[in-house]
């Protein structure tokens, strides 16, 4: 069983009833960001019904989105309505099944090196499922990047981020977030995270999240701008070629 869920321009539906609690809560999503390539749409919502347990009445909900045609799919459930079994009276929770990371989180920039690209990208896939295994791949990717491209003396992560932050090599904002990283883990309190970065050990609230973010920064400041600098450079010489000038 199934049907369609179309946002109104007025929060009452066709006889003048109000939307129930699911409603304005699927209804009012008038306005949603793809969680593959993050573009902002209005939502036509499919609703499949799946049945009820011993406990709650379960949806599955999805949207294709205009742009890139992909589903954005979410397991939902909550109480039945009181007139009607078949939809839902509110939503009790909410789990998105497509994209697995369902955090808008794009894949890592085709610049990035393979190896960092793939530890970085999975991490995104698992995070939803678990942040231990997130934050651990994210640990050993950061740990890779600073020895391999930052040029760190292999030691342990905290050691490593020392070195890094006392080479003035970083820009402030990102020299801020790693130096963060290490009192939003929590490094004193579990020291697994700064001897053995790949090992999947307790997490603090956000620390999965923030490992991503800083990624991205690094991978932005080590691999994407200097290819985008190196482009702009090689267009301007081939200008400059092409009118019998010297390249820079």
């Amino acid at each position: 069983m199934g049907f369609t869920l179309r946002c109104p321009s007025w929060p009452t539906l066709s006889g003048g009833n109000f939307w129930t609690p699911l409603q304005f809560w699927t209804l009012g999503r008038c306005n949603v960001r793809c969680g593959h390539c993050s573009t902002d749409y209005h939502p036509e919502t499919s609703v499949h019904v799946i049945g009820r347990d011993a406990e709650w009445l379960w949806h599955l909900q999805w949207e294709t989105c205009p742009r890139c045609g992909k589903f954005n799919i979410r397991l939902v459930n909550g109480p039945p309505h009181p007139s009607d079994g078949a939809r839902m009276w509110s939503v009790k929770g909410s789990r998105v099944v497509n994209p697995r990371d369902g955090v808008s989180r794009k894949p890592a920039a085709p610049e990035v090196p393979k190896e960092l690209a793939e530890d970085y990208n999975e991490a995104c896939l698992v995070l939803a499922d678990s942040a231990k295994a997130s934050a651990a791949l994210s640990r050993r990717c950061l740990q890779t990047l600073l020895r391999e491209h930052a040029k760190v003396r292999p030691q342990n992560l905290n050691k490593e981020i020392d070195e890094v932050l006392a080479s003035k090599a970083l820009p402030t904002h990102l020299a801020d977030d790693i130096h963060a990283i290490r009192a939003i883990g929590n490094f004193a309190a579990h020291p697994t995270k700064d001897t053995a970065t790949g090992e999947i050990v307790e997490v603090e609230p956000g620390e999965a999240e923030w490992l991503l973010d800083l990624l991205v920064g690094l991978f932005g400041f080590y691999f994407v701008e200097p290819a985008a600098a190196k482009k702009r450079r090689d267009e301007l010489n081939a200008k400059l070629t092409a009118a019998g000038k010297p390249a820079i």
